[in-house]
């Protein structure tokens, strides 16, 4: 085939989708029915709904192939659980019961059964659920979702490609199971799991699909020899089948490397490259390897994951440059566009200029199809579209929203010493202990409280001008006192203030922040029901006033204990915001830490003596390669040194992380030089404190005992067993108790029980301890 013909073929697609709907109609509608409040017939028919209505928007705005099976009520991989019945021994009960029911147990857990785990979906701020796999497992087909979503789509006249975790990413995601060995590897199983896919692309082909997607993103990870093998095994045997849809196997989130040779020598159909980013070294890739003769190219020039305009010439000649590597080459985004809000245009608050320069997912597929429609007519075809996308982009590079040069000149004067300590971590522990006179296995909690109704409520209310700020910061004074008063009764030793007065912890720094935006509607899911609206990072970041002061000093008003000063750090606030794409990651955080760094000096100032910094994001934005990682590592340690670097030895820095293994960050984190480090461990059974034991982490470490990503109340028991392993790996001495994440998720009843709990295991193993 030739160039020409080639461009003349290009259709534009996608790889799935929000799936949530313009106004959370899915989150409403589940919740709804964990609370009893909608049936579960009511809840299918939203998703029915929801599906029906994103499948026909994606086919008018003129994709291709609308992509079936990524729609989930919780999470597509426990999805692709159900579907190869790699339900865990202590569910299969609930999930014969009820399937939904199970589903959620699953998910959630209930009071007597703990959830699968829950970590990062790669390097997004998106979790999955992670599965429990043994040398026991016993794979089963069932495909009723992912045949009964294809259904619907034809039914609608839609030509629908189903999408598939593929079998090689979904064994790398996998752990062994409780009580199966830590060295056992669940890519073991691929035998016995590949004729469980087999079957359900039997299924599908029987059902009317012509091609399916097999998403395999872990083969743009470092692999192994043997993990290559295994992927070339896995797509020999699928590609090797008679009764099967033509297969495309898509990656994103970076370069494809060693996997990209294995996967072009496969049997299978086509191929779906990210090209944006770290992707666009696949160009080069692809041209070493000879292309894809034969076979169907699907280009991810449009990223997936930020909410900037692209760059449309740029990714016409990327796409005119990947002509003649394949027999057909297709336009997509890099990634499924769950990772991006809805649609821009239901944002009224922003500038419209500055409105112009983002895309979320409905403008994405506008600039898929715009730029399939040029490589295959030609740019004449699309001049007016390129004319207003060149505009738009010197607009936003010639904008002093996106420079101040009193900024820029401020993070060019910092120096390494900015970024130190004035005395080395075993003298400043000693001035803290003198100080702070806490007693061994110190409790504390991460720092939010329940957002209760009234709280929004009184938020929205302020918004609306129900309310003035007077009565909305009397709300927020009686939050607090409710909330310590709660603490010293339950005898917490470090207390928060609970964060009423926050919207969410990136989002409340954002809007005092210059160089944020805020949106109204950019809802993305984090987790299951979970949403958060991820401020934009438009320009150069400055504090003009102090940010949280107010309500901490409050606070320590009103009581003798410590309480805590809460931030969240300048990494985090980078990666989960949509971050400005026109200069380095580096530079952007030196300019957050800053302005943080300016918030820690007048905290300490004003006499808190315990202030934690939170990085739960240091590991996600982990880049996937491990050539790329030291450069990403020095500047974010060194901007999370730039914001602490600057107060008092006797002043106590704390920091924290969730969800994510942080086996291959322990050496990163120790280079963060925080006194005290809050890490989750309750699912993982204490895995990270053994990890900090094996690095010989010499600092004060607290291993998370109560998992607040479930509305079960753990034990006193349960707590003081998960303790007692603690101290297997850490010494008393330096041994804190919290939760494993901030509680702002859960209800007040389970949060005083869980909380009363933990203070209990606490004395109990406290008790235990020589000379206590």
């Amino acid at each position: 085939m030739t160039a020409k013909t080639a461009a003349a073929a290009a259709r534009a697609t996608v790889y799935g989708y929000p799936r949530q709907g313009p106004n959370r109609e899915l989150k409403k509608a589940v919740e709804g029915y964990w609370k009893g409040r909608v049936t579960a017939d009511a809840l299918r028919r939203t998703a029915a709904d929801l599906r029906r209505s994103t499948w026909q928007q994606l086919a008018d705005t003129g994709i291709h192939g609308v992509p079936t099976g990524d729609f989930s009520y919780y999470d597509h991989v426990l999805d692709t659980s159900v579907m190869v019945g790699a339900v865990p021994q202590r569910h299969r009960a609930a999930v014969e019961a009820d399937a939904l029911d199970g589903y959620f147990a699953m998910a959630r857990g209930t009071q007597d059964v703990a959830p699968l785990e829950m970590t990062k979906w790669f390097d997004t701020n998106y979790h999955y659920l992670v599965p429990e796999l043994g040398p026991e497992t016993v794979f089963t087909t069932d495909s009723t979702k992912q045949v009964g979503e294809l259904k619907e789509a034809i039914a609608l006249g839609l030509a629908a490609r189903p999408v598939l975790v593929g079998p090689v990413t979904y064994l790398l995601l996998a752990k062994p199971a409780p009580g199966v060995a830590a060295d056992f590897e669940p890519l073991t199983l691929l035998d016995r799991l590949l004729p469980v896919y087999a079957e359900v692309l039997a299924d599908l082909r029987a059902a009317g699909a012509d091609w399916v997607q097999l998403d395999e993103p872990a083969l743009v990870q470092d692999r192994s020899p043997a993990e290559l093998n295994a992927a070339a095994r896995a797509y020999r045997d699928l590609g090797g089948l008679t009764d099967r849809p033509k297969l495309i196997v898509a990656s994103y989130f970076d370069r494809l490397g060693d996997a990209l040779p294995v996967l072009a020598k496969a049997p299978i159909e086509g191929l779906a490259l990210d090209f944006t980013g770290a992707g666009a070294a696949n160009l080069d890739a692809l041209a070493s390897v000879g292309g894809l003769t034969g076979k169907r190219l699907v280009a991810g020039v449009v990223d997936g994951r930020n909410i900037w305009i692209n760059d449309l010439e740029k990714s016409l000649a990327t796409l005119g440059a990947l002509l003649g590597l394949a027999d057909q080459v297709d336009v997509a985004a890099s990634c499924s566009l769950l990772h991006v809000p809805i649609d821009a245009a239901a944002e009224r608050d922003i500038d419209p200029q500055v409105l112009r320069w983002l895309a979320f997912a409905r403008q994405k597929t506008d600039e898929i199809v715009t730029l399939a429609k040029g490589l295959a007519q030609g740019t004449d075809a699309i001049a007016t579209e390129l004319a207003a996308n060149r505009a738009y982009l010197a607009s936003r590079a010639i904008s002093p929203i996106t420079h101040d040069p009193a900024v820029r000149f401020r993070a060019a004067a910092v120096t390494d010493a900015d970024g130190r300590r004035s005395q080395p971590y075993e003298e400043r522990s000693a001035a803290q202990s003198a100080h702070l006179e806490l007693p061994p296995l110190p409790t504390t909690t991460i720092g939010s409280f329940p957002q209760t109704s009234e709280l929004r409520t009184a938020r929205a209310d302020l918004r609306a001008g129900r309310i003035d700020t007077a009565a909305y910061e009397q709300r927020i004074e009686s939050e607090i006192r409710d909330v310590l008063a709660f603490q010293e009764e339950a005898g917490i030793d470090v207390l928060v203030h609970g964060e009423p007065e926050r919207n969410d912890m990136v989002q409340y720094f954002a809007e005092q922040l210059t160089g944020y935006l805020a949106t109204q509607h950019g809802w993305v899911q984090s987790y299951g029901t979970r949403y958060v609206r991820p401020p934009v990072l438009a320009g150069d970041i400055s504090r003009p006033e102090p940010m949280t002061v107010r309500w901490t000093s409050y606070a320590n008003s009103l009581t003798d204990r410590p309480v805590k000063g809460m931030l969240t750090g300048p990494v985090t606030m980078l990666a989960w915001s949509f971050v400005r794409d026109d200069q380095p990651l580096g530079d952007t955080a030196r300019q957050v830490a800053l302005a943080l760094r300016d918030e820690v000096n007048d905290l300490e100032s004003a006499g808190t003596s315990v202030i934690q910094v939170d990085e739960p994001a240091l590991r996600e934005t982990l880049p996937l390669r491990i050539a790329d990682r030291p450069a990403y590592l020095d500047w974010a340690t060194e901007a999370f040194r730039l914001t602490t670097g600057g107060v008092r030895p006797d002043t106590q820095i704390h920091t924290h992380m969730c969800y994510a293994e942080f086996g291959d960050i322990v050496q990163a984190i120790d280079d963060l030089d925080a006194d005290v480090i809050s890490l989750e461990a309750a699912r993982s059974h204490m895995q990270v404190a053994r990890e900090l034991a094996a690095h010989g982490y010499p600092r004060e470490a607290g291993p998370g005992v109560y998992d607040i990503h479930s509305p079960r109340v753990p034990s006193a028991e349960e707590a003081a067993a998960l303790l007692r392993k603690g101290l297997e790996a850490i010494p008393a001495g330096r041994l804190w108790v919290n939760p494993d994440c901030g509680l702002k998720t859960r209800g007040w009843p389970e949060t005083r029980a869980s909380l009363e709990n933990l203070v209990s295991a606490a004395r109990t193993v406290r008790s235990e301890l020589p000379h206590s």
